[in-house]
């Protein structure tokens, strides 16, 4: 790396190690034994995992708690034992029985007992903060956790209600708020019973492979390495997450050496980075961004113009231009990365085809469209291009900025005709996103869902609807995965949505560092393999 810039590196370590300011020390490279990250870290509302819902969060309560079963950086697409060795699923009776590891323990050196399980499942539904409708769409309840999750010795029953997979169940213990926490010492530090929220806010009390040494809203958060963990120790001492809120002084940091890692740069920002002794990672992201038609808008219901507006997206030249390094093509609404994606992009930028395919449906030109698009880049970027290659087929979009809000909020009263927006999973499983883009057997003004199919008015065909329905209670989990490829297909090709991209999500870090895996979303980025070289 490049010599350090004393009073800037100082001043940086100085509040990361906590050490006074004269005793920071001069060296020509960040410690070898310590990751040092610049990043925006202002999101952070909670760290308690049965609060958590924010990015940076996500981040930390995956690289301090374990799940009994989880995602893990080896492999963040693959679902793998975590504080369960072993698990067997019973479909017919709705139950999952684990088998607890021998020998975990938790950073405190408690034990990992069947208790702290149940304990910890119970807590998250008892205290019902944000996160919590992930578990409780299994049927629990805080008058029948109790019940619904037992231990028995190391063996811990879970029971669900509802015609689910196993699968699906399985991932959503492998989600967030499913982290196992030691509840002697959460409860040890509880306040006028809240379960220890406002102590965990502030500590942290799981058995992966950091523990949280400092946290200081909105400047700094250090993780400690855990010696113990049963997966081995971490190959980075700790940890340091420091707050840097402009992308620009990033930038300047990890140019001049000061930080292993920028977390928040721009593309041009990456663009213009030296390659000499910095490299760019790109990592795909779980948000899908779609192109969607309102059903209650006459002149957008004929199918041929969904499947014309597929050939007048100009997807490459998006992606090679202004959004390059941003996002990726991608048209199914299960993001790659994840177990079940479609990742065949069947559809490039064609209006000969796209008038082609209107001409030969008798379909009346031109279309006029108002598009609504939030006013920010690259969304309104992109709805320029859109505007200029629909024109092309005969299609005319008016476009409508406006903010998040205003747009959000005309897109859930269905007021809109068009509409440029994106979408994120809440959990990695398949019925997460199946059940927003190919769902909707009440399409009627007064049954609201939370989905696109609902909100674009269009009335899905019973027949995906059952396939989407067969999918969720689907035993087999290979046969789950491709249920769910075949749904994805059937929305690709008909729908009045038009999937465009996944966000994709780059990260530049001195050449030296190895090892550092980011998965689709924020619970899925893991510090405990980074290395330096």
């Amino acid at each position: 790396m490049k010599p350090l810039r004393p009073a800037l590196r100082a001043t940086l370590l100085a509040s990361a190690l906590a050490l006074p300011l004269a005793a920071a020390p001069a060296l020509a490279d960040t410690p070898d034994s310590l990751l040092v990250v610049a990043q925006n870290i202002d999101d952070i509302v909670a760290i308690d995992p049965a609060q958590a819902y924010e990015f940076t969060s996500g981040e930390l309560v995956t690289n301090m708690y374990d799940r009994l079963v989880q995602y893990d950086a080896e492999d963040p697409t693959v679902l793998a034992e975590g504080l369960a060795s072993a698990w067997e699923t019973d479909a017919e009776a709705r139950t999952i029985t684990f088998t607890l590891r021998d020998g975990a323990t938790f950073t405190s050196g408690n034990p990992v007992r069947a208790e702290d399980v149940t304990g910890s499942l119970a807590r998250v539904i008892k205290l019902n903060l944000t996160p919590a409708f992930i578990l409780a769409q299994l049927g629990w309840t805080p008058e029948n956790i109790d019940q619904m999750v037992t231990a028995d010795g190391n063996t811990i029953t879970v029971k669900y209600e509802g015609d689910y997979s196993p699968a699906f169940v399985l991932n959503v213990l492998a989600s967030r708020p499913a982290s196992i926490v030691d509840m002697e010492t959460v409860m040890a530090n509880a306040v006028d019973g809240d379960m220890g929220n406002a102590w965990l806010n502030e500590n942290s009390a799981g058995s992966g492979p950091f523990s949280l040494q400092t946290y200081r809203p909105a400047e700094l958060v250090r993780l400690k390495a855990n010696p113990d963990y049963f997966k081995g120790a971490p190959k980075m001492k700790g940890v340091i997450l420091q707050h840097v809120a402009e992308a620009a002084t990033q930038q300047l940091l990890l140019e001049e050496g000061d930080v292993d890692m920028a977390r928040n740069l721009t593309p041009d920002q990456i663009a213009s980075l030296d390659t000499t002794d910095i490299k760019v990672e790109k990592y795909p992201q779980a948000a899908v961004h779609f192109l969607s038609f309102n059903q209650k808008t006459e002149s957008l219901t004929p199918p041929a113009v969904w499947e014309a507006a597929r050939y007048l997206v100009d997807y490459q030249g998006m992606v090679d231009s202004f959004l390059a390094g941003q996002m990726e093509i991608h048209q199914a609404f299960w993001p790659k990365g994840f177990p079940g994606s479609l990742d065949d992009t069947p559809y490039s930028y064609d209006p000969e085809k796209a008038a082609q395919i209107l001409a030969d449906a008798d379909i009346e030109l031109p279309i006029n469209v108002e598009l609504d698009v939030i006013n920010a880049t690259p969304f309104t970027d992109m709805a320029q291009s859109l505007q200029a290659s629909f024109a092309d087929g005969g299609i005319n979009f008016e476009i409508l900025p406006g903010t998040g809000a205003q747009v959000i909020t005309k897109y859930r009263e269905r007021t809109h005709q068009a509409m440029l927006l994106y979408w994120g999973p809440d959990f990695m499983d398949p019925h997460s996103n199946a059940k927003a883009f190919a769902y909707n057997a009440d399409n009627s003004d007064e049954n609201y869902q939370a989905t696109t199919t609902w909100r674009n008015s269009w009335a899905v065909p019973d027949a995906l609807n059952k396939a989407t329905t067969a999918a969720l209670t689907e035993a087999d989990p290979e046969k789950r995965l491709e249920d769910y490829r075949a749904i994805q297909t059937e929305v690709q090709k008909e729908s009045p949505i038009v999937i465009m991209f996944q966000a994709a999500y780059q990260v530049g870090m001195d050449k030296d560092v190895s090892g550092y895996v980011n998965g689709a979303t924020s619970d899925y980025v893991f510090y405990r393999l980074v290395e330096k070289n």
